[in-house]
């Protein structure tokens, strides 16, 4: 599993955009700039939906303040569903939405997650990581379904 003082691994994701799916490598992400990345177990999940993704979207402000350049949403879902989470979501601008279609990043950086026995496949374990020009300064992920080290709030006391 990733951990501080690891480099972030170089894969092709797909960000979400308006004109649809575009490559973005975690190269041009993290390359350069100070970034806070969160894993959610999947789209439009209740705890993901319910306060994960909005607990980054109410203090990106504060997260930016504190020196953070991109933060950044990422799960093992399609651009397309990506894209209708945004929306639904208000994200607008805010986040920048990664979809991890093939779970390439997800197993690149140990944080798989098998939800077969419940009809999910691969996905990604809940986490938040702060990164500086690619390398890992700080890692949370959650044990067990539970929501607490990777929240916001949380990211925000660590920077």
């Amino acid at each position: 599993m990733i951990k501080q003082g690891d480099s972030i691994p170089s894969v092709t994701l797909a960000q979400a955009t308006e004109d649809g799916p575009q490559p973005i490598t975690t190269d041009e992400i993290f390359r350069g700039k100070t970034v806070v990345l969160f894993g959610v177990p999947g789209a439009f999940t209740p705890t993901c939906s319910a306060r994960h993704l909005p607990g980054f979207v109410e203090q990106a402000e504060a997260l930016r303040a504190k020196g953070v350049d991109t933060i950044a949403c990422i799960a093992v879902n399609d651009a397309f569903v990506m894209q209708a989470w945004k929306r639904d979501q208000k994200v607008g601008d805010t986040i920048l939405m990664l979809a991890d279609g093939s779970a390439d990043f997800t197993r690149a950086a140990g944080l798989e997650l098998d939800l077969q026995a419940r009809g999910l496949g691969t996905r990604s374990q809940r986490f938040a990581l702060i990164a500086k020009n690619g390398k890992v300064m700080h890692v949370a992920v959650e044990e067990g379904g539970s929501f607490d080290v990777s929240s916001a709030e949380k990211v925000l006391a660590a920077l």
